[in-house]
């Protein structure tokens, strides 16, 4: 009702205000609003003038419209036809079918080895998350291989092991938020873990994984409780522990609790998938599942090296998968905020263009790319590519050169169709609803972490062209859908 009686009070009362107003009314429309840090600017693309500005040029934490940045870099940089290869390497089996070393998983920066749906569309996951490593699996077992005398390795030199960036928290590597970022990705490196009751109270909770791929050792202290009690799960893994402690209630015919832990070492998890799907085709193997990784002080210099000069796994190909185009998966990034992915992108940059698979040689071109765009380096600081370090820092005005800058002809279209649409899809389907005008008007990105709230990108006016727009706002201290009711109406406002 509060937020119904806000929305009538300013349709009212507002009826015959011009943008500035509206806005300015809007930030004083309810102590939640008026405690926060605001920055806006709305520019009008068409004229070049700006229709609003509000601490435009302060510095704010932007959450994941760093996305933003990254995306642009990406799509700019590498182009939307590019694509990563995964292969799988070993020495040639002889006459019996054997392999005398070991097998190599190579990864080579494919976000997708999941079962996500490509091209994107609203709706989670679904299928076989370890598909794409049973079709490798199966390439092997073409080639006549009966048995691998050496292990199978899981191969992520292409990107430096730097799994975790400057500025995240303690907690975010245990999920999905914060995963491991490796060259060899699979199922976004993170396992779900669903919680059910047994059949008779008193007894341990049932546990499920999927992928179904033992990789941690989960001591389950989870509990059935009696029908009607409160559910109360609760996981915790230590840093670089392959420990998770589970604990808690849930009681009889409960739907229970569906929780994700991030992989530890995504390289030999992978893997340990490809050594059970080998397995599961009559494959012996006589080795274990390891990872090799290519450590920052392995790498001479991390911003730039010369072509060709890394070390390449060797060996016969005998299995290969090739990629979407790169511009299914960055619609991907931008619709549904996919972290792993933005870390990513920002490694196949500086991969392709500085030979380093590395945070510092992306963050390096991204410094040139903004300059391209007339964003001097003193507008911005950014310690990771998803928006996940509070160590980011941008102003609305830079994030907005940002926007004027893709609006260009040559990027305009492919650009604009990476992002959540107002009511549609991705983060935004669950906003500007019931009718309200900014619905399928707003083409804009998210960004949420605690106290920090962010909304930028476009508005289509029906008479006035198109505008460029940043909402960026932080240190509030009242319930998120709160200021996001006062950053949707300014967006409603943009439209009229």
């Amino acid at each position: 009702m509060l937020r119904g009686a806000l929305v009538l009070w300013l349709v009212s009362g507002l009826a015959a205000a011009g943008l500035p107003e509206k806005i300015d009314r809007a930030l004083d429309s309810s102590p939640a609003a008026r405690a926060a840090f605001w920055g806006i600017q709305v520019v009008n693309l068409a004229a070049g003038k700006t229709l609003y500005r509000h601490n435009a040029d302060h510095f704010f934490v932007p959450a994941s419209n760093t996305k933003l940045f990254t995306v642009a870099l990406a799509l700019t940089r590498l182009g939307p036809d590019f694509t990563f290869t995964t292969r799988v390497l070993a020495a040639p089996p002889d006459a019996d079918g054997v392999i005398p070393g070991d097998l190599v998983l190579v990864g080579g920066g494919d976000p997708n080895l999941s079962a996500r749906a490509i091209p994107y569309r609203v709706g989670p996951a679904t299928g076989n998350p370890l598909a794409a490593i049973e079709e490798l699996a199966d390439q092997v077992a073409a080639h006549g291989v009966k048995r691998i005398a050496g292990a199978i390795a899981g191969d992520d030199t292409w990107y430096v092991w730097e799994p975790y960036a400057a500025g995240w928290g303690i907690e975010d590597p245990k999920s999905d938020d914060g995963a491991p970022v490796s060259a060899l990705t699979v199922n976004d490196n993170a396992i779900a873990l669903s919680v059910r009751p047994a059949e008779r109270e008193g007894e341990p909770a049932w546990l499920a994984l999927n992928p179904p791929l033992e990789f941690y050792r989960i001591l389950n202290r989870v509990r059935t409780a009696p029908a009607g009690a409160a559910r109360r799960v609760s996981l915790e893994r230590l840093p670089d522990s392959l420990e998770a402690q589970l604990w808690g209630s849930v009681p009889l015919h409960d739907r229970g609790v569906d929780l994700v832990l991030g992989i530890q070492d995504p390289a030999r998890y992978a893997a340990l998938a490809l050594r059970r799907a080998l397995e599961d085709r009559g494959i012996v193997v006589d080795g274990d599942a390891v990872a090799r990784h290519r450590f920052p002080y392995d790498v001479p210099d991390l911003e730039r090296a010369p072509a060709g000069s890394d070390p390449a796994p060797s060996g016969v190909e005998l299995a290969r998968r090739v990629s979407s185009p790169l511009i299914e998966d960055l619609r991907i990034t931008a619709k549904v905020s996919q972290n792993l992915h933005a870390e990513l992108a920002l490694r196949a940059v500086g991969k392709a263009r500085r030979n380093v698979g590395s945070f510092e040689a992306g963050l390096a071109e991204m410094r040139d790319f903004l300059a391209e765009a007339g964003i001097g380096a003193d507008a911005y600081n950014l310690r990771d590519g998803s928006g996940l370090a509070r160590l980011n820092l941008v102003t609305p005005e830079a994030v907005v050169k940002l926007l004027r800058h893709m609006y260009a002809p040559a990027t305009r279209q492919e650009w604009i169709s990476l992002l959540p649409v107002g009511g549609q899809d991705g983060t935004l389907a669950n906003r500007f609803g019931n009718g309200a005008p900014a619905a399928g008007k707003v083409h804009a990105k998210t960004g949420s972490l605690s106290h920090v709230s962010a909304l930028s990108g476009y508005i289509e006016r029906p008479k006035g062209g198109w505008l460029a727009f940043s909402i960026l706002v932080n240190n509030y201290n009242a319930r998120p859908a709160e200021v996001r009711g006062v950053m949707d109406q300014i967006c409603n406002f943009m439209v009229e």
